[in-house]
């Protein structure tokens, strides 16, 4: 070991000085000015490993030569103050601080992590706790060692949640899910129980208002703006008003069938009719029809609410501004040019346990619960062909239009019954839509953006504030400037899930076969194309890269 003599402090003790003669002290190593470092009054410093490199090289080749005669000063170690160093995130919602403690030199206070921290600017989201975790973590800390904590956390914005509608009373579309449990136990098929009716003073609809949400900030102070859920209007039908003590509840004015509409619910009044025939002649009612028998053959139907028939429809026409429920079933005929005999239309929804050669066309949801043979069914939302249980639900034949989806058991028959379906066919309208609110949000943009340069062009306001007609046009921009921004806060929630549902079109507007899908069978989702040439088991059959794909795996 070298002699500690060779070794001192600076004057200023800050550096570990070192004074080597190559030919008095040379071969030297490494290890040798490290073990004079571990010296108690030089252990805390920290080694300068570039100076300490360069000293055994030079002695070393010093050593035997005349100029190794000369004594050669190093600065081999050095005192160096405890730092402190952040890292802030991307979206600046986090900092984190790397705390590294001292070679001899100064430690680290409270006061000076603050002070750091106003000069990063750093202000809200600080946690007190994780600053003093952070010190005592500090305080065991050997020379050069760090530790590093999130200190600081931004609150991310809290999206308002949009309103929805929540139904009390049951439509006569879900009486055919729920047959009637007889006293034995037992379950009667054909009997749907009582006509679903309402009395005055029945709550029918409550509408769970839209949340403005809660602003949100980063750790620079920044506020981060919530955007308000979407709101929906209850509109208060014919035969319903708001209740007096709750203005979001919609109950009922009238006795009568409750109808859902788009906007709420209606209470209609209920024409009750045993069969609709030749005798009876064709029905065209302002209200809801109730035929507790049959419709014939060539019998029109039409009605301003729903329609339920509690028999069979036979090649007759059924058209409603509500739901068409059929509780047991829907016959038609293949006439002349491949027309079919019996026409079903709902701005509602569509629901029967058999249905065959029929045109079904709803702008709700199509629901067959044993078996759609040879018809053409479209709807605008999904077409279910299933029962309660997942067991029994047949497509066979025709053609179907869907655009949100179908389920279905088994599409097709061993014979290799041509059926086609098509599904998900409007993506285009959906980025149409998009482009018309994108278009819409910039040009309000524009006009808020002319407004605020109005009111900044404004003289002070000590200068108009008693001129009337100044006051009423600056409250007339500001009132102006709040519609628009309601207006594109609404528009831009819109555009969001716009944008959120065309992400996902073919992921959600699918085609889900619970057992069996045949041959021959053309689905169409999208532009991708296929024409079944084997039996598939139960699947999932999505457009992938315009490819159609049988997913087997998915969960029923």
């Amino acid at each position: 070991m070298l002699h500690p003599e060779l070794i001192e402090l600076s004057t200023d003790g800050e550096n570990a000085e070192l004074t080597l003669v190559p030919n008095t002290h040379a071969p030297i190593l490494e290890q040798d000015l490290l073990e004079l470092l571990a010296l108690p009054i030089f252990c805390k410093l920290k080694p300068l490993q570039e100076s300490i490199n360069k000293a055994v090289v030079q002695v070393n080749q010093l050593c035997g030569q005349e100029d190794g005669q000369s004594a050669l000063l190093y600065t081999i170690a050095q005192r160096q103050d405890a730092s402190i160093s952040f890292a802030i995130s991307d979206d600046k919602m986090q900092v984190s601080m790397t705390l590294t403690a001292a070679y001899g030199g100064q430690d680290i206070t409270l006061k000076d992590i603050l002070q750091n921290l106003k000069i990063q600017q750093v202000k809200l989201g600080l946690s007190k706790a994780k600053i003093d975790l952070s010190l005592a973590q500090f305080a065991s800390l050997q020379p050069g060692e760090q530790c590093c904590n999130t200190i600081a956390q931004g609150r991310a914005a809290i999206h308002g949640k949009a309103a929805k509608l929540e139904r009390k009373v049951m439509l006569a579309r879900e009486r055919l899910l729920q047959p009637q449990e007889n006293s034995d136990g037992s379950v009667d098929m054909r009997n749907l129980g009582a006509v679903i009716m309402v009395k005055p003073g029945n709550a029918l609809i409550l509408k769970h208002p839209a949340t403005t949400g809660v602003d949100g900030y980063n750790v620079y102070g920044d506020k981060l703006l919530a955007k308000p859920g979407k709101d929906l209007k209850l509109v208060a039908g014919d035969g319903t008003k708001f209740c007096e003590n709750n203005p979001h509840l919609l109950i009922a004015d009238v006795a009568g069938q409750p109808v859902e509409t788009k906007q709420g619910m209606q209470v209609d009044d209920l024409l009750q009719i045993k069969n609709v025939n030749v005798g009876y002649g064709h029905v065209d009612f302002k209200g809801s029809v109730l035929i507790t028998g049959d419709v014939g053959e060539g019998m029109k139907v039409k009605s301003s609410g729903d329609i339920t028939v509690m028999g069979f429809v036979d090649s007759a026409t059924l058209n409603a501004q509500g739901d068409i429920t059929v509780s047991k079933g829907v016959i038609g005929r293949q006439l002349k040019d491949n027309a079919l005999s019996t026409t079903l239309k709902a701005q509602g929804q569509i629901s029967a346990q058999f249905v065959q050669y029929s045109n079904l066309e709803a702008s709700g949801n199509i629901l067959v619960t044993k078996q759609l043979l040879h018809s053409h069914a479209k709807t605008k939302q999904q077409l279910i062909v299933c029962d309660a249980s997942g067991r029994r639900g047949d497509l066979v034949g025709g053609k179907v239009e869907v655009d949100k989806g179908l389920k279905v058991v088994a599409i097709g028959a061993t014979a290799g019954t041509k059926t086609e379906i098509f599904c998900a066919m409007h993506i285009n309208e959906f980025k149409q839509n998009l482009i018309q609110l994108k278009d819409s949000i910039k040009s309000m943009m524009v006009a808020i953006a002319n407004i605020d340069g109005q009111l900044g062009n404004l003289p002070p306001k000590a200068q108009w504030q008693d001129d009337e007609m100044m006051v009423e046009q600056v409250t007339v921009m500001l009132e102006e400037k709040r519609r628009i921004v309601s207006t594109k806060q609404q528009e831009q929630a819109e555009f969001e899930s716009i944008q959120q549902e065309l992400t996902n079109y073919y992921k959600n507007y699918r085609v889900d076969a619970l057992k069996h899908v045949f041959t021959n069978i053309e689905i169409h989702i999208g532009k991708a194309f296929n024409r079944t040439q084997r039996d598939h088991g139960p699947c999932r059959i999505t457009n992938i890269n315009q490819e159609i794909d049988f997913d087997y795996s998915a969960k029923k």
